[in-house]
């Protein structure tokens, strides 16, 4: 069988950022609780941004790379908690400004923030059985946030943004080489039961999370006996709703299945994890396309990745969870190097608390169905300035009878 990965992966973090800090002073918080999020900024959404600017604009540079082997994707799924129609699907969007063949399946699947891993798998299983050799699928897991100051704490970790990952039998990222550990329960821990409302228990959030961790790395163990959760892999990539939640998912995993005195817990944790943490932290959660951001950290920032065997968390909240395993081939880092997702992080603009406050009631009704709407562009190209050199961008322009407008910019 021939292998199956991720041959490319591209990641659109937004156009601005606010300090955690910030937020937390300018909602009253508890400073003392910042320390536990591990978080320095999140990215913020602006007025002409929602799930269809951002999956496209994430995935563009992927296609365009591609050039006239674009036309083999055969398969391109949305992964999205911000659907913009309950029939219509971002996908469909998608696939018209990507300019992608019309021979070609697309859908969009809602599973919280575990959808982009589901379909990965999907796609794998789809490429490396009835397609024809060469096809490709494209999963791209979009996302905003309309949390506000009725969310707490949560309201610090979210972020803005899109993750697309390119499937393939030429996986220049991550070779999907091992079985996967799954586990599943419906539980009320996050939700959006509105489109401008979501709804969040930070307890059982965190608790599901962590029960989850373990027993879906307990089921790849049943499939995978001799697997060494210390040994046999070089890095570990997890779902990353904020980092400091990520350090508890380790250290209970470690305290699980393989004990050991805290310090050496802690030094596991900065040699093993911390890697894929560096875009989270200044991004904040970007739900579905979050453990896939955790990747390219690791490809980017971690040392002697290429040829390293990686551990994945991917966790979705209601709840669906799976631990799999894979490993990064050689010309990793310069094959993701390409898409500029650094450069592109730190070129974003800092607002202020009272500019954030501002934007917020565009991200708040961004889902919200309205038959006409005009988006202002007049402060877009300042925005767009420092990114000219990645080329142009897709923008909301508005909705016209239900229909959203696009345009490049």
């Amino acid at each position: 069988m021939r292998p199956i990965g991720i041959e490319g992966l591209n990641a659109y973090c937004g156009l601005a950022y606010v300090p955690v800090r910030d937020l937390f002073e300018g909602r009253g918080l508890d400073p003392d609780r910042v320390g536990n999020l591990m978080a320095d900024h999140r990215s913020v959404l602006l007025p002409w941004e929602d799930p269809v600017t951002n999956a496209v604009n994430a995935a563009k540079p992927l296609v365009d790379a591609l050039g006239e082997d674009a036309a083999r994707i055969e398969l391109l799924v949305t992964s999205t908690e911000s659907g913009v129609d309950f029939s219509k699907s971002v996908a469909s969007y998608a696939h018209r400004y990507l300019g992608l063949s019309s021979r070609c399946r697309i859908m969009e699947v809602k599973a919280a923030c575990y959808g982009t891993t589901g379909m990965l798998q999907l796609a794998a299983g789809y490429l490396a059985g009835q397609a024809a050799p060469g096809a490709k699928a494209l999963v791209i897991g979009t996302d905003i946030s309309p949390m506000d100051e009725r969310a707490r704490y949560a309201e610090p970790t979210m972020g803005n943004g899109a993750v697309a990952v390119l499937v393939s039998d030429q996986p220049r990222v991550l070779s999907l080489d091992g079985p996967s550990g799954l586990h599943s329960f419906e539980v009320m821990d996050t939700a959006r039961p509105a489109p401008d409302l979501d709804f969040v228990n930070p307890d059982r959030s965190l608790l599901s999370y962590l029960e989850c961790l373990t027993a879906s790395y307990r089921d790849y163990l049943r499939q995978a006996p001799e697997t060494d959760f210390t040994t046999s892999f070089d890095h570990l990539v997890m779902h990353t709703p904020f980092p400091g939640m990520v350090k508890a998912g380790h250290r209970k995993l470690m305290r699980d299945i393989a004990p050991a005195a805290p310090a050496v817990v802690e030094a596991d944790f900065a040699r093993r994890v911390v890697p894929s943490l560096t875009y989270a932290r200044t991004v904040g959660n970007l739900c579905s396309g979050s453990i896939y951001l955790a990747l390219a950290s690791l490809v980017d920032h971690g040392s002697d990745v290429e040829g390293a065997r990686v551990g994945l968390y991917s966790y979705g909240s209601g709840c669906a969870s799976e631990f799999f395993s894979g490993t990064v081939p050689s010309g990793a880092r310069d094959a993701l190097a390409a898409m500029g997702i650094g450069e592109r992080v730190r070129a974003r603009r800092e607002l202020t608390f009272a500019e954030y406050e501002k934007l917020l009631p565009a991200a708040v009704s961004c889902l919200v169905p309205q038959q006409y709407r005009s988006v202002d562009l007049s402060d877009c190209d300042a925005f767009l300035e420092p990114l000219r050199s990645h080329g142009p961008a897709l923008v909301l322009t508005g909705v016209e009878d239900f229909h959203r407008v696009y345009a490049w910019r």
